[in-house]
């Protein structure tokens, strides 16, 4: 099995973790974005690499600027990942303070 077959196939346990995750009720919302925009990373790279490899003769990973602006992506996916349960875990925290205090 190649790489690139292995890529498509892990597309498909993601969406199903993705399916549970919007069900979810416990899932904070920003997290859940992050988590989608991640397929938006995996959008970007698939014709970033295939126009590095047709446009330079590259990989996509030797094309700086063109890497750069794919892994942008990846990168506001975990901002929104860590956000969003920061966001859960403080709210939590508030919740268990305001109920001490009662």
């Amino acid at each position: 099995m190649n790489k690139e077959t292995l890529f498509a196939l892990s597309l498909f346990p993601y969406l199903g973790f993705l399916g549970f995750m919007t069900r979810s009720k416990g899932v904070p919302r920003l997290a859940l974005i992050g988590f989608y925009v991640l397929l938006v990373f995996v959008a970007v790279t698939i014709p970033a690499g295939i126009y590095a490899k047709i446009h330079y003769g590259k990989d996509l990973a030797n094309v700086d600027w063109l890497h750069g602006s794919a892994e942008f992506f990846l990168t506001f996916s975990n901002i929104l990942v860590v956000l969003g349960f920061r966001q859960a875990i403080l709210r939590e925290q508030k919740r268990e303070g305001g109920a001490k205090n009662s």
